[in-house]
């Protein structure tokens, strides 16, 4: 059986819709939840990253599902909008959220490891390359 890895959450007022991959990029789930069924069913679910907008209620959500032991990633809205492959809905936000979550994750995991290298090997400060502080 494959385990769920990655998990993409749009949260409206009253309905949530997730949207939760394999490591291989299958997709494993694709609900509409309420507000009451959303926790139980991050607590079914093993450990894993869940991707959400920033929003005023994301904030809130994304301390409840952290306490059941997931990795929760918000994102502002400008960094999901390039991934929405189709019309402005919840299930195709809750698939670009999720696929926005691992580019995000990488990028974050890349930019500290070229810190922590080098701080290491150059005694100094990280000086990002010309090419990335163009505007």
């Amino acid at each position: 059986m494959e385990k769920i890895i990655t998990v993409g959450l749009d949260l409206a007022t009253s309905i949530f819709q997730v949207h939760g991959i394999a490591e291989n990029g299958k997709v494993l789930v694709r609900r509409t939840l309420r507000r009451s069924q959303a926790l139980p069913f991050f607590r079914s679910l093993p450990a894993c990253l869940v991707g959400m907008e920033a929003c005023a209620s994301a904030h809130h959500r994304a301390r409840e599902i952290a306490a059941l032991g997931h990795s929760v990633r918000m994102m502002p809205p400008a960094y999901v909008k390039p991934y929405v492959k189709r019309n402005k809905t919840d299930v195709a936000d809750a698939e670009a959220i999720c696929e926005a979550v691992k580019v995000v994750s990488v990028a974050l995991a890349n930019k500290i490891a070229r810190t922590i290298w080098a701080l290491l090997v150059r005694g100094g400060v990280y000086q990002a390359p010309a090419a990335m502080l163009k505007t």
